[in-house]
């Protein structure tokens, strides 16, 4: 099903890549998805550099296919009492409310970005394809990594990004529509409202870059898939019909949202983590009207959120829980990722 440029880019028999989903995922579904025929994806940015080797040897013990590593590229801020202070007193009652006190845990982020150490643990297995969110690391470990050999893609949520990565030696562009689930790959804005749908996205960056595109967002079955490659698409990378699957990781609490009326609902919010992401709307997105100026810059904001969500996850209540989760939940199955990976590719 694969021709030509994305054939080489991918390596893969079907054009279908399973999206990184930090949270819900482990090496298990990446092996699934991989062994079916697309591209499995590992989730890198919240693993310990130890717990990273553990799963890629996991990965390449199961299967002999391609497979994803992804990894987080941006800018580690300083962390800021002053703004941990606003962001306690917004939360608060919710502290109170819960019985917890709220503990300040400077050192407790555990987003990290790419950077010289993950190289020196991932080089060994020399990598065939790595993709990166929020932009790519510096010119110094890109070029490090593209003397491995390995592919190199990233996300692109406006033109002006897919062009810049073009710029940089990117092998392949993944343009992120506003309906995908989870963190929005922006990384020259923060403004949200620069963010397209994928269907008014993926066309414009088609026409302005020569590379191979991956089109991301909003899609969830072969239909939409299909539509994706009559606007100029390669492959299509998907999450959300990904979450129920009997593979993901994804907590009771999230899977009992996705099967009801509430996915209906989703938004962009930075209340979770201090960068735009879409999740189901629950009790602390509405309250702070999803988009809030007073949480701290990511990834510290989920030092706060992280303690609120723990207490009321044990209680059986998901209103301070990330429920990431894409606009369309139609596609969402609850069966094998084979089933799921098949069927994206229309081969059921």
């Amino acid at each position: 099903m694969l021709k030509g440029k994305i054939k080489d880019l991918l390596g893969t028999e079907l054009p279908i890549i399973q999206a990184p989903m930090a949270g819900v995922q482990n090496s298990t579904l990446a092996i699934a998805v991989s062994e079916a025929g697309g591209l499995g994806s590992l989730p890198c940015g919240m693993l310990s550099i130890d717990a990273l080797i553990a799963e890629i040897k996991l990965i390449k013990a199961a299967t002999s296919k391609p497979y994803n590593l992804n990894f987080f590229c941006h800018h580690m801020p300083d962390y800021e009492q002053e703004k941990h202070d606003v962001w306690q007193n917004t939360l608060a009652k919710y502290f109170s409310e819960l019985g917890i006190e709220c503990k300040n845990s400077p050192n407790s982020a555990t987003r990290m970005p790419f950077n010289h150490d993950i190289a020196d643990a991932i080089e060994a297995f020399n990598p065939e394809f790595i993709s990166f969110h929020f932009g790519l690391p510096d010119d110094e470990l890109l070029a490090r990594i593209k003397g491995w050999g390995t592919r190199i893609v990233s996300s692109a949520t406006t033109v002006k990004e897919a062009l810049w990565l073009e710029a940089k030696g990117v092998d392949g562009i993944i343009a992120q529509g506003v309906e995908a689930g989870g963190h929005r790959g922006m990384f020259l804005t923060q403004d949200i409202s620069t963010q397209m749908g994928t269907f008014a996205l993926l066309p414009q960056i088609v026409d302005q870059v020569s590379v191979p595109v991956i089109a991301a967002g909003g899609i969830v079955d072969a239909e939409s898939v299909k539509a994706s490659f009559l606007l100029g698409a390669g492959a299509a990378q998907i999450g959300t019909a990904y979450l129920l699957s009997d593979e993901a990781t994804t907590s009771d609490l999230h899977r009992q949202a996705l099967q009801s009326d509430a996915a209906m609902h989703t938004a962009l919010t930075n209340v979770f983590s201090g960068r735009p992401a879409r999740g189901i709307v629950n009790r602390v997105m509405a309250d702070l009207s999803n988009m809030s100026d007073k949480a701290p810059d990511f990834p510290h904001a989920a030092i706060e959120i992280t303690q609120l969500r723990s207490q009321a996850e044990s209680q059986g209540d998901a209103g301070f829980s990330p429920l990431w989760c894409g606009q369309n939940t139609s596609g969402c199955l609850s069966a094998s990722a084979k089933t799921i990976t098949q069927e994206l590719a229309g081969k059921v």
